[in-house]
C-alpha cells in the first residue's frame, strides 16, 4: 500500500517510518516534488491536519495523511499550541521558539505541558482522525541534541530525560506522534485489506 505523508519535515518522516509496517510505502511531499509549504490557516491542530490532507488529496487524488502537532503549556493558557512551529515568528526557528518559551516561563513555577498530535487520514474518499497526547514538564534549560522543535525542553512524565536525550526509536515509542501513528496503523491494518 502506498500512502502519502503530507510533510517536508524529515524528522517527522523518519519517526513515522519507524512505526509503519513494511507493507506501507510512505511517500513524502519531497518525493512528489511538492516544494511549497501548505498553508496552515486552521485554528486547531485538527483543522490544520485536515487542510494539509485535503490539499494533497485534491492535487494528486491519492490516499494520504497529514499531521499537526503542538505543545500546550498550562502556565501559558495552552500556548504555543497551534502556533508551536512559528511561536517566535514566521522563520520557524526551533532555537528562537525555545528561547521565547523559556523567556515566557521565567519565574513561573508551573511547568506542566503536553504535546498533542492530530493525524487526518484521507482513505478511499473518507476522512479519519487519530490523536496522541503525552504529558510532561518544560525544563528550565535545554538538554540533549536529538530530535527537533521543543524536544530539548520537554521531559515526559515518568522519564528522567528529555525527548532530545532519547534515540528516535525510544522517542517514537512513547511520543504524542507515536501514539497517534499507532492508532493510524491499527486502523489501516483493519481497513486496507
Amino acid at each position: 500500500m502506498k500512502l502519502i505523508f503530507a510533510t517536508h519535515n524529515q524528522h517527522k518522516l523518519q519517526e513515522i517510518k519507524l512505526l509503519l509496517p513494511k507493507s506501507i510505502e510512505l511517500v513524502s511531499l519531497t518525493d512528489l516534488k511538492v516544494t511549497n509549504d501548505i498553508p496552515e490557516t486552521g485554528e486547531t491542530l485538527q483543522e490544520n491536519a485536515l487542510i494539509k490532507a485535503k490539499y494533497i488529496y485534491k492535487r494528486f487524488g491519492l490516499d494520504c495523511f497529514a499531521d499537526d502537532s503542538g505543545l500546550e503549556v498550562e502556565a501559558l493558557n495552552g500556548a504555543p499550541g497551534v502556533y508551536s512551529a512559528r511561536y517566535a515568528g514566521l522563520q520557524k526557528s526551533d532555537a528562537d521558539n525555545n528561547q521565547k518559551l523559556l523567556a515566557e516561563l521565567k519565574d513561573k513555577p508551573n511547568r506542566n505541558a503536553c504535546f498533542k498530535t492530530v493525524i487526518s487520514l484521507y482513505l478511499n474518499g473518507k476522512t479519519h482522525f487519530f490523536e496522541g497526547v503525552i504529558e510532561g514538564v518544560i525544563l528550565p534549560e535545554m538538554q540533549g541534541t536529538q530530535g527537533f522543535g521543543y524536544d530539548p525542553l520537554f521531559k515526559p512524565n515518568g522519564y528522567d530525560k528529555t525527548f532530545a536525550q532519547m534515540s528516535t526509536a525510544e522517542k517514537s515509542s512513547i511520543s504524542h506522534r507515536g501514539i497517534a501513528v499507532n492508532k493510524l496503523v491499527d486502523f489501516l491494518s483493519v481497513n486496507s485489506k
